[in-house]
């Protein structure tokens, strides 16, 4: 899955994003792209976990095609 992050601006933020999806499944691959604000996911969870977690943890994201 692809998620836009308007709010990721930095590597600190990149890292917080990583750790968030980690927590919600530790087996997920995670590719930032910084400069898009934009993170890919491959995970066997629902998206909708992704983005409830990412929205709690102050990144608010919505799916990209």
């Amino acid at each position: 899955m692809n998620l836009h992050i308007e709010n990721m601006t930095c590597g600190g933020c990149a890292r917080s994003v990583t750790a968030t999806v980690k927590d919600v499944d530790p087996a997920a691959t995670v590719e930032i792209d910084l400069p898009g604000k934009r993170v890919r996911i491959e995970s066997a969870q629902p998206a909708e976990r992704f983005t409830q977690a990412l929205d709690d943890a102050g990144f608010p994201a919505r799916q990209d095609p």
